[in-house]
């Protein structure tokens, strides 16, 4: 059942892609203000939306875990968080392509770009945890607060733009009550948001068994051990 599920959602996601690509490239106009680098949002975008959205869901799980001791809701939260930093590197390298071109550089210590960096690096010290730590009521109790813990710097994040004046500009879009999008230019972003989902939804699963056969082995270890 989950591999019917994993196969339609990746076919799903392929075909909205390889759409959106063709409207963007082909039927979307250059900005008139950044030229076609613009066309860059488009994956930048919902994919620090969809990192967002994932440590938040990770951050939940490891609530969860910290209630109710099920280590497999700290599976789950390893799996989303995982995912999540992938989308997270995938927004920091098309920002920093987008400022190259637009800025003349690659990297600046704006607001917003250092504090994504700084919930960035707490997230790959999550990961760093998870392989450090052999003991999982331990890795997992560990790693439950380091989640809620980096989770408050997503805020930071967020706010940033409105908080500090720096190098980035201000939003974009009007769901934050800043500019608006061209008419035309908005509707392949939302689409490109749905593809990043599903995209996320399906790695999510696959690690998700993964980390149910790695907690299988950690609980043969165990018994092994006992013994």
């Amino acid at each position: 059942m989950r591999l019917k599920i994993i196969l339609t959602l990746s076919v799903v996601c392929g075909l909205i892609l390889a759409w959106n690509l063709h409207t963007m490239f082909m039927k979307v106009p250059d900005e008139a203000n950044q030229g076609a680098i613009f066309r860059i949002f488009y994956f930048h975008f919902p994919a620090a939306i969809t990192s967002f959205a994932g440590f938040y869901l990770g951050m939940f799980a490891g609530v969860g875990y910290l209630i109710t001791k099920n280590l497999k809701l700290d599976s789950i939260a390893a799996s989303i968080n995982e995912v999540s930093l992938a989308f997270a590197t995938i927004a920091l390298v098309t920002g920093s392509i987008w400022g190259r071109v637009i800025w003349g550089i690659w990297w600046t210590w704006d607001a917003r770009i250092t504090s994504y960096f700084v919930c960035w690096l707490l997230y790959v010290g999550y990961l760093m945890m998870r392989r450090a730590i052999d003991d999982p009521t331990t890795r997992a109790r560990l790693c439950a607060v380091l989640s809620i813990f980096a989770a408050i710097d997503i805020v930071i994040v967020w706010k940033s733009i409105e908080w500090w004046r720096t190098q980035h500009p201000g939003p974009v879009l009007e769901i934050r009550g800043g500019g608006g999008m061209a008419a035309g230019m908005e509707a392949p972003l939302w689409w490109n948001f749905l593809a990043m989902l599903l995209l996320f939804t399906v790695l999510i699963l696959i690690r998700m068994r993964q980390e149910s056969m790695r907690r299988e082995i950690d609980s043969l270890r165990r018994y092994a051990h006992a013994f």
